[in-house]
């Protein structure tokens, strides 16, 4: 494999989605001398219209520092391309001489990859190398740019957690997550005792009740005299409708491209602020959407998750070498391993949070959800316990 390898980026950015296209780059360097690495500007819109930067021509220490830079440094794209666009960029592949297609991303891209695998008939090595913030990829214990992002939201609820000590009220934070409760789980990651925050946690995972949120306000205030609350941005009532389908007026929904409900903004948190005043007036309450703020932050980019972003980009060239496939994040009890497996079994499936990791009766994490967030998201910062 001495011609050439196409690298793009799909979804939305990371902290650490850099890392693997520089891991990739430096890889085939290294490997395969001579051969051209070409990074598709905004996806694959780059392959369709033939737009790329020549990865071969730059300086290793210009890409380091793209690697550790947030963000999606070659431009990213939502377009969820059906048989018909995949011929188009198909044959884009094939006009621009790849013998490999490395596509960093979630289920979407990992989707994409396994369509573009059936029409090329192995002429071309199309490779999904794992990226999101949600941590829903199957075959994966965890995925780039989830540790770094589950580190702002820690650490968001712990300092609100704290704030909230000294002036008593009601704190909403929503997070991220349209299928899968990960991220928002993270935010109890930090907790400093059984009196902290978040005193609640809403996932996906879980059907949602606006009486009931009520009720566990209520009595949270009641024994704590605040409540720190973790929502989901895509927690669903009992018939799977998403929650701010049930609290914002059909004709005041938004929607994407693709038909789908927007989660986050300002729908959401007005409602649920609406939904507080209503059932527990006169309390202070504050509902903030930490909208994309975790997924890219470069005041917490961890560096386990940058050196497993680059070792995955590194590995996505065995995989090629191999014929094709995704790039999965294993965990054999003691190390995170990196393993080659099949695209159908990631394509476009989402993994759940494990039912075991929340309390059953209650929403807060148990101790199996909690031991899985503090490997993964260990404590950064030492604080000392206030005195109210």
């Amino acid at each position: 494999m001495t011609g050439t390898f196409v690298i793009a980026q799909g979804g939305g950015p990371t902290a650490v989605i850099n890392q693997t296209v520089v891991g990739a780059t430096l890889e085939i360097r290294k490997r395969h001398p001579g051969a051209k690495v070409l990074g598709s500007i905004h996806g694959l819109r780059g392959i369709r219209d033939g737009n790329y930067v020549d990865l071969s021509a730059i300086p290793e220490d210009r890409l380091r520092l793209i690697a550790g830079t947030p963000s999606a440094a070659l431009g990213s794209t939502r377009d969820k391309p059906d048989a018909a666009y995949c011929e188009i960029i198909l044959n884009g592949l094939k006009k621009a001489g790849a013998d490999a297609f490395i596509y960093i991303g979630g289920n979407d891209t990992s989707g994409t990859q396994q369509i573009l695998t059936d029409a090329a008939g192995g002429s071309i090595a199309f490779v999904h190398a794992p990226k999101t913030i949600d941590n829903d990829l199957e075959e994966n214990d965890h995925t780039p740019g989830f540790i770094s992002a589950a580190e702002f939201v820690a650490g968001a609820f712990l300092s609100v957690d704290l704030d909230f000590r000294a002036l008593p009220g009601i704190y909403v934070g929503i997070v991220m997550g349209r299928h899968a409760g990960f991220l928002t789980a993270a935010a109890a990651a930090w907790q400093l005792d059984p009196d902290s925050g978040p005193h609640l946690v809403y996932v996906p995972e879980r059907p949602f009740s606006a009486a009931g949120f009520i009720d566990d306000v209520r009595a949270t205030l009641d024994r704590h005299k605040r409540c720190i609350v973790a929502v989901s941005e895509g927690v669903s009532t009992a018939d799977g409708k998403a929650l701010v389908e049930s609290l914002v007026p059909p004709d005041k929904l938004e929607r994407d491209a693709h038909g789908n409900v927007k989660l986050s903004g300002s729908d959401l948190p007005a409602a649920l602020e609406r939904a507080l005043a209503e059932g527990l007036p006169g309390k202070r309450a504050r509902v903030d959407a930490l909208g994309y703020m975790p997924r890219g932050y470069v005041g917490a980019i961890s560096a386990v998750d940058a050196q497993e972003a680059f070792d995955a980009g590194a590995f996505a060239v065995t995989v090629a070498e191999q014929g094709g496939g995704s790039v999965a994040l294993q965990y054999d009890g003691a190390k995170t391993l990196l393993k080659k497996v099949p695209l159908k079994n990631v394509a476009g499936k989402t993994r759940h949070m494990p039912d075991d990791f929340m309390k059953p009766d209650v929403n807060q994490l148990s101790e199996a959800g909690m031991a899985y967030l503090k490997r993964l998201v260990p404590e950064k910062y030492k604080v000392g316990k206030p005195f109210v």
